[in-house]
């Protein structure tokens, strides 16, 4: 079992920034792909962002690119998102997740209980 913990959401305005982090225990936490998504309220849960076991693999949504940063210390067995220039519709709640493999969907096998993120106009 993994356990992960996020902390870091709050309410920022419009521009302005945040950085989330998940914090994880359990297992080695370098055999494991991190991953962020979020869900805002009636929508589905979307995918964020990932990074590979040793970080040097990171993959974006087209909607975070450029303003999102994902990073992880193996050390401190962390995961952290960078969120620049954020806007209204990043409004969600923002959940870790863990994975023994790369994944092309949702279908982590570890999540966290989220962070709310809200973002005001």
């Amino acid at each position: 079992q993994v356990q992960l913990v996020e902390s870091g959401g709050g309410v920022v305005q419009a521009g302005g920034s945040l950085r989330l982090s998940c914090a994880a225990s359990g297992r080695t936490f370098s055999n494991y792909v991190m991953a962020w998504f979020r869900q805002a309220p009636g929508k589905e849960r979307e995918f964020v962002a990932a990074i590979s076991r040793s970080g040097g693999i990171t993959n974006y949504a087209d909607s975070v690119k450029g303003r999102f940063t994902i990073s992880r210390y193996n050390t401190k067995n962390t995961v952290y998102l960078q969120m620049n220039s954020l806007k209204p519709e990043d409004t969600a709640i923002y959940y870790c997740a863990a994975d023994t493999q790369w994944l092309n969907s949702g279908e982590y096998d570890y999540w966290g209980q989220g962070t709310q993120v809200t973002v005001s106009s």
